[in-house]
């Protein structure tokens, strides 16, 4: 279980993320419409459509009265409408979303793991050659932004190998369906993926190592040596479990830079995910689905902090007290 005040800090983060998406556009000079709707959906809206937009978000009422209408539409679901794409914003956020969280659920998931074995394994034979072949590898990767790395993997792997598609989720106008269909999104998705791992791939095995090298030392090893457990058992079951804490906290406060960072990776590889949307409405000036986007990420972010304090007392009963 969580404690309260715990519970109390995610509410209040939630509070100030809605108010500060609502606040950005109002804080903005001019007429508000023009900062929520931007100059050309003014344009093109009738004075009767402009009186009900001036309605419909309560702007010529008090800013609490805003709030509340804005908070009210967000509790059913109204995000607000994209002149650009002539949809509601839920909507079109909703057709590129799952494609990032595929790209991003999925690279997390192996950086994690890789990092927690490669960290174990390297924590367990510290100062071997393999521990500072692993340790000066990794190390350099990090340096590398994912963009960047985004970029080698597709000179080499897309464009000289030709073993990986260019662009794009799907391969246009294949007809694929079934296994086909799922073969051809993993081709797709492959170097994206693969760019995300590689550049988080050092944080979670430079923590898993030094963790691993701290509870070598500790007391209950040395009772689980002298009890004669096997290696393998001394490097996973105990010294291995206990390594995996730190890194289980990380990756919820490291989603952020994750999510970022897919962003900008699906800009190299014009994958259809949040990150080219956000680029396409930053040039239509759609503010509409930037506002969308920030409330999202923001709000996915804080979940998946939240999903972490619930999972950490499972994994460490010893911590329970503190939540």
């Amino acid at each position: 279980m969580i404690k309260r005040q715990n519970l109390a800090s995610y509410i209040i983060a939630l509070v100030l993320i809605l108010a500060l998406n609502f606040l950005l556009p109002r804080m903005m000079p001019g007429d508000p419409l023009m900062a929520i709707y931007g100059d050309e959906a003014l344009i093109a809206m009738t004075p009767e459509l402009k009186a009900h937009l001036v309605e419909r978000f309560a702007l010529d009422k008090p800013l609490w009265e805003q709030f509340g209408a804005y908070f009210l539409a967000l509790f059913q679901g109204d995000m607000g409408y994209s002149y650009y794409y002539n949809a509601p914003v839920v909507k079109v956020i909703l057709s590129s979303l799952p494609w990032t969280l595929l790209i991003v659920g999925s690279s997390l998931v192996i950086s994690t793991f890789l990092g927690i074995v490669l960290g174990i394994e390297s924590g367990w034979r510290r100062g071997s050659k393999t521990d500072r072949v692993m340790l000066t590898g990794l190390m350099s990767l990090n340096g590398f932004p994912d963009f960047f790395l985004g970029m080698v993997l597709l000179i080499i792997f897309g464009v000289i190998m030709g073993i990986c598609p260019l662009a794009g989720a799907l391969t246009p106008y294949s007809g694929l369906s079934g296994l086909p269909l799922v073969l051809d999104v993993l081709k797709h998705m492959a170097l994206p993926v693969a760019a995300l791992t590689l550049a988080h791939l050092a944080v979670s095995y430079l923590l898993t190592r030094n963790t691993m090298i701290s509870v070598l030392k500790a007391p209950f090893m040395l009772t689980a040596q002298a009890k004669g457990l096997s290696q393998n058992a001394l490097k996973y079951r105990h010294a291995g479990r206990n390594s995996m804490l730190p890194v289980v906290t990380m990756t919820g406060i490291w989603m952020g830079r994750v999510v970022v960072g897919a962003l900008f990776v699906e800009l190299v590889f014009a994958y259809p995910g949040v990150g080219q949307l956000t680029y396409q409405a930053l040039l239509c000036r759609d503010y509409p689905i930037i506002q969308g986007v920030f409330l999202i990420v923001t709000i996915s972010v804080l979940l998946a902090n939240f999903a972490v304090d619930l999972l950490y007392p499972r994994m460490d009963p010893r911590v329970i007290n503190a939540y």
